[in-house]
């Protein structure tokens, strides 16, 4: 009896199998080959820029950030507690002279002279407690093709005990900036508790002349490095002066101490008003910005600064958006400096006193996406794309318009890591604070033509 096959022989495959096989390993191949030279000739920002939008909405992890999208469920990543600061490395004035021995960083055109490239584009970012923070958010400005970092000095983390100094952090960030290429923004402010000044809000010493002493230490310990100082932030607010009303012509002596210590020290930076923030609210709580800025030149600042510091936030309005339309206009506010093109009203008060040939440095500008009902910032609220598209409009509008007189414009923010979704300043951010991921407008700045 005959059997058929039992299923042990195995039947040979048919040529053409062979051949759709060997077909689609050569398409594969060829395709893994063609996107890795795509990626090596156009680098990472060509991938970025295809695939941005989907990255960053992954990224986000919090639906409220894409209102047009179905939110998802997640936690916010925890953050970390600040380590303790680094013992303190006890200094006297004097010592202060040498300056840290290192390669001095790459500049911007003009910027150990007036006047800055216009605009000059720079970015606030948190760089003191974790240095491989600081280490990545640096890159990211220089990956993003801005020439400026914004960072802040706060006088009591390095002043604690009246003329002992603590360089130890703010060496490391200078030779982290330096190691970047960057151009650097001190804001110096925050006085420590010795020297009063409504001590632990943020205000002016009881005695003006210590906070010049902590001045002139810090720009001669960075003489040549430290590119640009901003004395104080938004002194026409209570908050930032000590919970007082606000005194523009205790703020003019402030500065014209401050801009005599710098120039001492360090006769190539350049010394910048303190931010003035738009408002409406009168003392004792604030005093508009257009009120304060004349009573600074009727207190006689001119001569005592290099450049005029502003703060330009968009509010509701695009940032081509015309002042008068706005005032106009109670769903973006109903007042001419709910808009970016208040600088322009600002710009007029510096004409209005001769002072046509100073540069202006926005210190802050950006919009908010805060989706939290009881904010006070949500009814100005944009979702995330429509603040990149305005950021990237806000510049053009500037380079457009207000060259020569625009200089730096640092935008808010590069997250301080600490923040949370129930702080405010998690919402002007152009990443992700807890793990740095870019958002929306990070990617289309970083492709913006500068």
């Amino acid at each position: 009896m005959e059997h058929g096959n039992d299923g042990n022989e195995r039947r040979p495959m048919p040529a053409w199998l062979y051949w759709w096989l060997g077909v689609w390993t050569v398409a594969i191949l060829l395709a893994v080959g063609y996107f890795g030279y795509y990626i090596f000739s156009e680098g990472p920002g060509a991938a970025m820029g295809r695939e941005g939008p989907v990255l960053t909405r992954a990224a986000s992890h919090d639906g409220d950030l894409f209102p047009s999208l179905s939110p998802v469920s997640s936690s916010p990543t925890p953050t970390e507690v600040p380590p303790s600061p680094a013992p303190i490395v006890a200094t006297t004035i004097a010592e202060t002279s040498t300056p840290a021995a290192t390669a001095p960083p790459i500049v911007d055109e003009g910027i150990r002279g007036l006047p800055m490239a216009s605009p000059s584009y720079g970015m606030q970012a948190f760089l003191w407690w974790r240095p491989e923070t600081a280490h990545r958010d640096l890159g990211m400005i220089q990956d993003a093709g801005f020439s400026w970092v914004k960072q802040n000095f706060g006088w009591r983390d390095i002043e604690a005990t009246k003329g002992q100094f603590d360089w130890s952090i703010t060496d490391r960030i200078m030779d982290q900036i330096d190691e970047f290429g960057l151009n650097v923004l001190v804001r110096l402010d925050h006085q420590p508790a010795w020297a009063g000044g409504g001590f632990p809000l943020t205000g002016p010493p009881d005695d003006l002349q210590d906070f010049a002493d902590f001045v002139s230490a810090v720009a001669q310990r960075y003489r040549g490095r430290v590119d640009a100082y901003q004395i104080w932030n938004e002194p026409n607010l209570a908050r930032e002066w000590g919970g007082q009303s606000p005194d523009p012509v205790r703020y003019a002596e402030m500065l014209k101490l401050a801009y005599a210590a710098i120039k001492a020290a360090d006769p190539g930076a350049i010394v910048i008003t303190a931010g003035l923030t738009p408002t409406g609210t009168q003392p004792p709580e604030a005093m508009p910005d257009d009120a304060y800025l004349r009573a600074l030149y009727d207190a006689g600042i001119q001569g005592h600064y290099d450049m005029l510091g502003l703060h330009a936030a968009g509010f509701k309005a695009p940032p081509e958006m015309d002042p008068a339309e706005v005032a106009a206009d109670e769903a973006y506010g109903g007042e001419r400096f709910f808009c970016f093109r208040h600088v322009e009203d600002m710009r007029q008060i510096m004409l209005e006193y001769g002072d046509a040939d100073t540069q202006v440095a926005i210190l802050e500008f950006g919009w908010t996406s805060d989706p939290r009902p009881q904010s006070p910032y949500h009814w100005h609220a944009v979702d995330e794309f429509t603040k990149a598209n305005y950021l990237i409009r806000a510049y053009r509008y500037a380079r457009d318009n207000w060259s020569p007189w625009i200089g730096l414009m640092s935008l808010i923010y590069l997250g301080d890591p600490d923040w949370t979704p129930a702080d405010e300043q998690w919402w002007w951010c152009i990443n992700n604070p807890d793990v740095g991921s870019p958002r929306a407008a990070y990617i289309e700045l970083t492709n913006m033509e500068k």
